[in-house]
């Protein structure tokens, strides 16, 4: 490709609006322009890299036996009826109705069409296991769109979801994607972290996100230095340790009843160790959630009458419940992993008029003592409940809230004061806390993730009536797993690892173009090397972008530094007959007699791109 015959829309002015490098770049490169907010257009350059990302997914998805196919971006609203996510996906969810009043989706995600189409089309455990896949567009409507194509509204996503007759299909396809993955994102240049992660929305059991570093990434990871354990906050886990008392000392049992302390105003746990000279660890602090759609069965729910009565009594779920939980005086609740014990869609803080109505106090006021309209969940930093139903219990003389405004309790034990509805780990880990695998301290980064891959279950397959004939002739629901991988996001990515201060420093795999021929001046017998270049490497196969504008040589060479072209030939008078061959990613050139450059950029293109896979 000539330039005269392209689109090369480089600016040098840094866009105010950009504020990672990868935003900025695009923008400067010509990748890309932005129409509205969270909405941007791929120009030519950007789209060959595009388009390059997309054939390393779509060749390692065919690798390993998945089937493409493309269902509609915006499909029925009552398949979300079907699987329950119409009301819980939020505002992300774009919703609109045609002519005829029919309600419709701009997908955020695909599993309920994929089980759809596969509902209709399957009849017998010999179609299974089957993976299909595609490489579509997808919108969630973003409140805060930001960092260009990192987080856009509109984007594109390879998405793979996978039927089963058991769990142990599904576990083989789980590992085959795992590695594809890993072979895609080597292929990108990219270094990914894998790691444990929330299935969130998505629901299903087993779940792993495939991260690359990020100074504004959306997510922290937990990281341990010596086993390599890896995981995002919201699944992260850690050993558990020792709660001290004001002494320094091991907590023991007291056995000394509750009392009553009168404490205005005394809500923190900051103002609590002020007030009664006693660590944070000594404390529970209880906090009132509203829960959405929790799969628990709660009919036996201890206490729940109250809100049962709101609901419809004696349904095993309800659309609306509320919980205590009891955590550590100085650890914090994590909301996903809450969300996760509670099999719930989501969680949030209750309004201080719920609170109160369900706990009897204030916020800062709320005990796990008597608490009889709300069942409780304790932290495993407060107790854990063994498998013989008895506790074993981790804090002990403990001051918590005292159940009504200005009140606190002291002297509270744990298993004999109160137990809770159940046990579960909902703590938010840190940096420093110890893994529990080998006892070292983690430490965290921020990261972006690039690709999730989840074991979905039957989350989708039961809901849905999707259903096969066993070898015996009976219906029965396939288990489904989802792999799923953001195009834009991936390619964004690779320029945040992948530059300098002159601009971008493509991989040879997903270059938009591998080879720049800069002539000083295209006429001549600069004119007529490279020409002869052109032809030469173009017709070994190597995407070469020859610059016949009529340009200075400066404002070449920095609008392809800025393109990121990995390899640079220029062609001037004062070398010939050699020509200067660069790559972009060193400082130094060479020159090469022109007659050996073809073969030699040839070798140069071939060794990269065997390099990344």
């Amino acid at each position: 490709m000539k330039t005269s015959n392209t689109l090369i829309a480089t600016l040098r002015e840094l866009p105010a609006e950009a504020v990672i490098a990868s935003h900025q770049l695009m923008l400067r490169a010509g990748l890309i322009r932005k129409l509205s907010n969270g909405l941007f257009a791929y120009f030519p350059l950007g789209l060959k890299s595009f388009r390059k990302v997309e054939n390393i997914i779509r060749e390692e998805m065919d690798a390993i036996g998945a089937l493409e196919c493309r269902p509609p971006v915006i499909v029925p609203g009552e398949l979300w009826r079907e699987s329950g996510r119409w009301d819980t996906m939020g505002a992300g969810m774009l919703k609109m109705k045609n002519r005829v009043d029919q309600e419709l989706v701009v997908s955020p995600t695909a599993e309920e069409a994929f089980s759809a189409l596969v509902r209709d089309e399957l009849e017998s455990y010999k179609q299974l296991p089957l993976t299909l896949y595609q490489i579509n567009t997808k919108y969630r409507d973003e409140i805060r769109p930001r960092y260009g194509v990192m987080r856009g509204r509109e984007f594109t996503m390879k998405d793979a979801y996978s039927f089963h007759t058991t769990a142990e299909s599904l576990d083989k396809t789980y590992l085959d994607m795992e590695a594809a993955y890993k072979r895609i994102f080597k292929r990108l240049g990219l270094s990914v972290i894998p790691v444990s992660a929330d299935s969130g929305a998505m629901g299903g059991s087993g779940s792993e996100e495939f991260m690359v570093e990020s100074a504004v990434g959306d997510d922290t990871l937990i990281l341990c230095p010596q086993c390599g354990y890896a995981a995002n906050t919201e699944k992260a886990v850690c050993a558990a340790d020792e709660a001290l008392d004001k002494n320094g000392n091991k907590q023991v049992a007291t056995e000394l009843p509750i009392g009553k302390v009168p404490c205005p105003g005394v809500e923190t746990i900051a103002q609590m160790e002020e007030f009664f000279k006693m660590p944070a660890q000594q404390f529970i602090k209880v906090l009132i959630y509203k829960v959405y759609n929790s799969e628990l069965d709660l009919r036996n729910a201890p206490g729940g009458q109250a809100w049962k009565r709101e609901m419809n009594q004696g349904a095993p779920h309800y659309p609306v419940s509320f919980f205590a939980v009891a955590i550590r005086g100085d650890l914090e609740i994590n909301e996903a992993k809450l969300a996760a014990a509670l099999k719930a869609s989501e969680v949030e803080l209750a309004e201080e008029s719920d609170v109160i109505a369900y706990s009897g106090a204030p916020h800062g006021f709320v005990g796990p003592v008597g608490l009889t309209k709300v069942p409780l969940l304790a932290d495993l930093s407060v107790m854990k409940q063994k498998e013989d139903g008895s506790y074993e219990i981790y804090l002990h003389d403990t001051v918590t809230g005292g159940g009504s405004a200005d009140v606190d309790n002291i002297h509270v034990e744990p298993g004999r004061d109160f137990t809770p509805y159940m046990t579960a780990d909902v703590r938010t880990v840190l940096a420093g806390d110890k893994c529990p695998h080998c006892g070292a301290e983690f430490y965290s980064k921020k990261g972006n993730e690039l690709g999730h891959i989840f074991k979905l279950g039957y989350k989708y397959s039961k809901t849905m009536n999707l259903t096969y004939l066993d070898e015996n002739g009976k219906q029965q629901a396939p288990i489904m797993g989802c792999y799923g991988i953001g195009v834009d996001r991936a390619l964004a990515s690779i320029i945040e690892e992948h530059h300098d201060e002159n601009g971008i420093i493509w991989p040879m795999s997903v270059a938009p173009y591998q080879v720049a021929i800069v002539p000083i001046k295209y006429d001549g017998d600069m004119k007529k090397y490279a020409d002869e270049l052109y032809e030469q490497l173009t017709k070994m196969g190597i995407e070469v972008l020859l610059d016949d504008r009529n340009e200075r040589p400066g404002v070449k060479f920095k609008d392809m530094d800025l393109i990121g072209i990995p390899v640079r030939i220029v062609v001037g008078d004062k070398n010939l007959p050699n020509v200067e061959v660069k790559l972009r990613n060193e400082k130094d050139s060479q020159l090469v007699p022109v007659t050996e450059a073809g073969e030699k950029v040839f070798s140069i293109v071939q060794s990269a791109l065997a390099e990344l896979r």
